[in-house]
């Protein structure tokens, strides 16, 4: 029994030293890129088309947010490296944010703070469909009015540190489902376990 434990403690510290080296070698963020224009009106353009109520400068507004503050938050964040080994250097204490929820929190508290009139921002997570999959967060946009089924989803993490953009319903790599939602559902499968004041947290 002890030796089983001693060998875990030493596979942990193994992969912990992989961790260190592999900052050491990534080195700092890259310097941050110019946003190309085209981009932002190809975002501008499918963040209209959400309806005719839709305020063009409030969409191209959206839209330059988007792509700015996510090359904003790839050097803060020090982005160097594909998401799950970024997340793990997270995990590790090893980079200060970077994980599916702090983009997807970070890049809806940015955009909330324009006041948009005519467009809406949610929170939607992707619960796993495997036990090898993760659960992720994202912000998506809408018309004002409209649910996340109706939005676009804006994902900086699923490509570490570059924005996909895509309608919620088109999205072929993640079922999306209203945050609310499914935080009520992990409060009421705590409750059926016998804890009724359980905490949970969806991030």
């Amino acid at each position: 029994m002890r030796s089983g434990i001693t060998m875990i403690k030493r596979k942990i510290a193994y992969l912990f030293s992989l961790l260190v080296m592999l900052t050491a070698v990534s080195g700092l963020a890259a310097a941050q890129q110019p946003v190309d224009p085209r981009q932002i009106n190809r975002l501008t353009q499918e963040i209209r088309a959400l309806g005719p109520k839709v305020d063009p400068n409030e969409a191209q507004r959206a839209a330059r947010i988007a792509y700015e503050y996510t090359a904003q938050l790839a050097q803060e964040y020090q982005i160097t490296d594909p998401p799950i080994v970024h997340n793990t250097k997270v995990n590790f204490g090893l980079k200060p944010r970077g994980l599916c929820w702090h983009w997807a929190h970070d890049i809806e508290a940015r955009l909330m703070k324009e006041n948009f009139q005519t467009l809406d921002l949610h929170r939607a997570v992707a619960t796993p469909s495997s036990p090898f999959r993760l659960e992720h967060s994202t912000a998506i946009v809408s018309l004002r009015g409209d649910t996340i089924f109706q939005g676009i989803v804006l994902d900086p993490w699923r490509k570490g540190g570059e924005l996909t953009w895509v309608r919620t319903g088109s999205d072929r790599r993640y079922t999306w489902r209203p945050r609310d939602e499914v935080l009520l559902e992990k409060r009421q499968q705590k409750q059926s376990l016998g804890h009724p004041r359980a905490h949970v947290r969806v991030d």
